[in-house]
């Protein structure tokens, strides 16, 4: 009587539970396009009250500066386009002219690797090319799903410039709300976790900073060093890449090493021994300094975190999946993994017994 007098509430149940698992599929796309645009405001926020907090300290609003940093900020950025497109630019400009002769050199050296014809090689180059030029969703994940364009873009970007500015000159009043969520006794807890957060992020933030430079420099002067074109290009195409752990430095070799192959395959290996070498240096030395010390997360778990953040938000989240996996591993490690330890300590601690004064006196009993 009893499992029939159940069976339809469970069955009601399951169903209810297979709706909502549906309705979040659905919802999926736009909440993750939601999220990344608050993530990116976050980690734009948080330097921004950081260097606030500084200058209060001699005095300054935070208003000012938190200005005074985005202004600074943006000028920075300003300098290294003004230094580095003209070159950049011009180098893209003639590596795009003489794409047609850099495939055909290549489709010819390919095709003798393989054993296809030239044209076949080319056939297929093109045919990956084009799965994502006419499926754009591909690349970019759930962007397109809201339809973006250049303009929208660029109002987005301003938005969210907006925002983190607004939320570095008064950060109290939301980290207050976020606390306000826990139960009193937690309270002191939730801050230390959103403490944690903040220096795991900014760390992100100065090591990526490091890593892009010494990449850039070492990239192009192994490449300068080489001889190969379009060092310029390639390095700051390196650089950038560098914001994707450890499969960022993989893409970023593979257009200077398929290049150089079209010049000689000696000219290849040198270029591929170059980038080993970076490669090297950033996997030994920089990312371990920058999420080893900072970020505090094992390697593995990045690399594999990254491919997992990569399918679930697109190609540009990408760019924001290791502040994702440090927030997931703080919140994970601060309300679960020390939870479970403190009930584990709190078992296997013995129990001190006393014994009765008619047996002696008082003691702990063995």
């Amino acid at each position: 009587m009893n499992g029939e007098g159940t069976t339809p509430h469970v069955a009601y149940r399951a169903v209810l539970l297979a709706a909502g698992l549906l309705l979040f599929g659905l919802l999926f796309r736009q909440l993750t396009t939601l999220m990344l645009a608050v993530l990116v405001t976050i980690v734009i926020a948080i330097p921004l009250s950081a260097a606030a907090d500084r200058l209060e300290r001699f005095h300054v609003p935070r208003a000012i500066g938190a200005l005074i940093a985005l202004l600074g900020g943006l000028a920075v950025l300003a300098l290294l386009i003004y230094l580095l497109i003209p070159p950049f630019v011009d180098q893209t400009n003639e590596f795009v002219d003489d794409v047609p002769g850099i495939v055909r050199d290549l489709e010819g050296r390919v095709g003798d690797v393989i054993g296809s014809e030239p044209s076949e090689v080319g056939d297929r180059v093109q045919d990956w090319f084009e799965q994502y030029t006419d499926e754009p969703e591909k690349l970019i994940g759930p962007i397109t799903s809201i339809g973006l364009n250049v303009a929208g873009v660029a109002g987005a970007l301003v938005l969210i410039l907006i925002t983190a500015y607004y939320m570095a000159v008064r950060p109290q009043p939301l980290i207050d709300g976020l606390v306000s969520l826990a139960p009193p006794p937690r309270r002191d807890h939730v801050r230390h976790v959103v403490s944690r957060v903040r220096r795991s992020w900014i760390g992100w933030m100065e090591g990526v900073a490091i890593d892009m430079f010494v990449t850039f420099v070492l990239t192009y002067a192994g490449l300068t060093i080489v001889g190969l074109d379009f060092a310029i290009f390639f390095a700051v195409l390196s650089a950038l890449l560098v914001v994707v752990p450890y499969f960022g430095a993989i893409a970023g070799a593979i257009p200077p090493v398929l290049f150089a192959l079209t010049d000689s395959p000696g000219k290849a290996l040198l270029v591929l021994i170059a980038y080993v070498v970076v490669q090297q240096l950033e996997s030994n030395v920089t990312i371990p300094v920058v999420m080893s010390q900072r970020v505090r997360m094992h390697p593995a778990m990045i690399a594999i975190g990254v491919v997992v953040v990569g399918r679930l938000f697109g190609f540009v989240g990408l760019f924001v999946a290791v502040p994702i996996l440090a927030l997931i591993t703080i919140v994970v490690e601060e309300f679960w993994v020390k939870q479970i330890n403190e009930i584990d300590r709190a078992r296997t601690t013995p129990e001190i017994e006393l014994v009765d004064e008619r047996d002696g006196p008082l003691r702990p009993a063995s």
